[in-house]
């Protein structure tokens, strides 16, 4: 269910499904086997234009990748190329990722874990912090409550997908409790699923896991039982003979106190009884923290959907999805549309297919259809309307251009 209120770009269906979805309804001017073949023929022209998108994203990122397994031979490149983040950025919105924002964020900051876990994250260490989301919704979960002996419904808005893109400080220290990745001056890329947006913390590669007021109760209540009795039943001769031997050397008392072998077994006894309670007690603090670790690890490793430099291939491909279902609905509205259309009426026409029909609310991105398909030569605009070329002649412009690709390369 979508956020109230709220209409995202992404449109949350493959291309092949918006062909489909379009030719169901089965308008008089279109010929279904040339509308696929047209709509091949565009994804087709995209993938190859993103293909240099992808060249110049790696180009940019060669200094950055940290999984880099090629030599760098010293030859001076040509200047001029864009900075790997404004590549990137592009890229983003192109495949109609929303950037979080620090309003966002620290709304997640404040949210309670659904992990039941405290999480801090040091921002300090981060010289740069970019978070992109892509499919936001309202979910319920059930979770455990009253220590498992019944549980309660909450309600949630929760990220499909979520690009995490950091650099840690030039001058940053690392220490022996970082992850590897947290030294000075490192990148890293990554992508997730399905991600709640009071857990975003839990994407930060410093993040560190403490315990909630609940926990310390848990851990201390018992500890202090468990403690009395120990006091009182195990150590209660070792601290009299104790406290005979202090008062007397103090002065305090008259009364000597004899030490002898028997004395010095109890003190031991009680010596040891008391490493060992202490040793319990630090055990089970050190176990239940470990426990909210593994469940963070584990969490995480079911989410994580790529790293780094496969991070912008991925992109890539939804950027090329995104952009062809853009193009193929706004010309098939434009093709079956009884008379020529205006930039608002073609929008909303679009956007209220998907609310009727597929009861999906979204929000068009009519200007970068548009611009896409004018460029094409698919769409004709005289006067603010707007109209579209026949299907057999979109096939022909589209083969023309394919072609034209390679002669301008040779060029």
């Amino acid at each position: 269910m979508t956020e109230p209120g709220n209409k995202f770009r992404f449109i949350p269906y493959r291309r092949r499904d918006i062909v489909e979805m379009c030719l169901q309804d089965n308008g008089p001017a279109v010929d279904a086997d040339d509308f696929r073949q047209l709509g091949y023929m565009l994804e087709q022209i995209f993938h190859f234009e993103f293909h240099q998108v992808v060249e110049a994203l790696k180009n940019a990122y060669v200094d950055l990748d940290p999984d880099s397994d090629t030599r760098n031979p010293g030859i001076d490149e040509r200047d001029g190329s864009r900075p790997f983040v404004q590549l990137l950025d592009g890229l983003l919105e192109k495949a109609n990722y929303e950037r979080v924002t620090q309003a966002d964020l620290n709304q997640a900051l404040t949210e309670s874990s659904l992990f039941k876990i405290r999480l801090h994250v040091d921002f300090d260490d981060f010289s740069e912090v970019s978070l992109f989301a892509r499919g936001q919704s309202i979910r319920q979960e059930a979770l455990p409550a009253w220590f498992g002996l019944r549980s309660k419904s909450i309600e949630f808005i929760n990220y499909d997908r979520v690009v995490v893109y950091i650099r840690i400080r030039d001058d940053y220290e690392h220490s022996k409790q970082d992850f590897a990745s947290c030294r000075a001056g490192a990148t890293l890329l990554k992508l997730f699923r399905n991600v709640p947006r009071a857990d975003l913390e839990m994407l930060f590669p410093n993040t560190r896991v403490r315990m909630r007021l609940l926990d310390k109760l848990l851990i201390g209540i018992p500890a202090l039982v468990s403690g009395g009795v120990v006091l009182t039943t195990k150590l209660g001769a070792s601290l009299v003979l104790l406290g005979s031997l202090v008062g007397y050397w103090l002065g305090v008392s008259s009364q000597p106190a004899e030490l002898n072998q028997a004395g010095i077994m109890v003190l031991l006894a009680g010596v040891f009884a008391l490493g060992a309670y202490l040793w319990k007690q630090f055990n089970n603090f050190k176990n239940r923290k470990l426990r909210f670790m593994q469940a963070l690890t584990q969490n995480l490793y079911f989410k994580n959907l790529d790293n780094n430099a496969g991070v912008f291939h991925r992109l890539a491909n939804d950027a090329e999805e995104e952009e062809s279902k853009e193009a193929i609905l706004a010309y098939y509205f434009l093709l079956t549309a009884e008379e020529s259309l205006g930039k608002a009426e073609l929008d909303k026409a679009i956007e209220n297919w998907f609310e009727t029909r597929w009861n999906c609310a979204i929000d068009f991105e009519i200007d970068d259809a548009l611009d896409k398909l004018l460029t094409l030569g698919l769409v004709t605009e005289d006067d603010g309307r707007l109209g579209a070329i026949p299907v057999t002649e979109g096939i022909r412009l589209l083969d023309q251009r394919w072609d034209n690709y390679f002669v301008a390369g040779a060029s």
